[in-house]
């Protein structure tokens, strides 16, 4: 992800400083909704291209989510220069591999011209994950491999419970990821965060959940790098 740097004036709050402020959403987006938050401070996108939250995932296993590249697509032509996706995937038993979900999703963008930067990992817990730790990492390994044998570039998403309850506190093979780490405390800083699976620090911080949105999106979680 390209850094930019902004004045934060957003929703009406009192600016706090130089940062570079963005959202992730899963809504329905249009070109004028990105115009218009583009104009309201915010400089960067993330949205969900595959996950088990999908509404035909449970029913078929197909998890890809047309919804966010259509999103990606409405960013891009927005002239947003940053636009990121991230990736739940599905352990669920009607699920293919996971090697496959990325094969599938990565072609998927492909093939509607959908250009992100970044492919986050989303490594949260979630009843599908194994209570065997070492099952759980091979996740993560099939996933980030398969995802760069495309070519694409790889982050994880997580904070220190999911990642020490999934994969182990201190499993440190990616840490040359990045981190995009959640923890919702309405702070633009790194200044609660504690090291754990090899990470120093994050590269960005996803500091509020579910606030109120405008220009026609509702729901937006908010996002901050220095």
């Amino acid at each position: 992800m390209r850094l930019l740097w902004f004045s934060l004036v957003f929703l009406g709050c009192i600016a706090r400083g130089e940062a570079v402020v963005g959202f992730d959403s899963i809504e329905p987006m249009t070109v004028h909704a990105f115009q218009c938050l583009a104009q309201r401070g915010y400089s960067f996108y993330i949205t969900r291209v595959y996950g088990i939250h999908v509404h035909t995932c449970p029913i078929t296993g197909q998890c890809v989510d047309y919804n966010g590249i259509n999103n990606i697509k409405a960013g891009r032509a927005a002239g947003w220069r940053d636009v990121d996706g991230y990736f739940w995937p599905c352990t669920w038993a009607n699920c293919t591999d996971v090697k496959t979900q990325m094969k599938t999703t990565v072609e998927a963008l492909s093939k509607a011209g959908a250009v992100i930067g970044t492919m986050w990992l989303d490594i949260e817990m979630d009843p599908e994950w194994s209570s065997d730790l070492n099952v759980n990492r091979q996740v993560v390994r099939d996933l980030v491999q398969q995802a760069q044998a495309m070519n694409v570039t790889v982050g994880i998403y997580t904070n220190n419970n999911s990642w020490g309850t999934i994969v182990g506190i201190d499993w440190a093979e990616f840490s040359s990821l990045p981190l995009w780490w959640p923890r919702y405390n309405d702070e633009q800083n790194f200044d609660t965060f504690i090291p754990f699976g090899g990470w120093t620090l994050p590269v960005m911080h996803q500091y509020l959940g579910d606030a109120r949105g405008s220009c026609g999106v509702d729901d937006l979680d908010l996002d901050w790098y220095p």
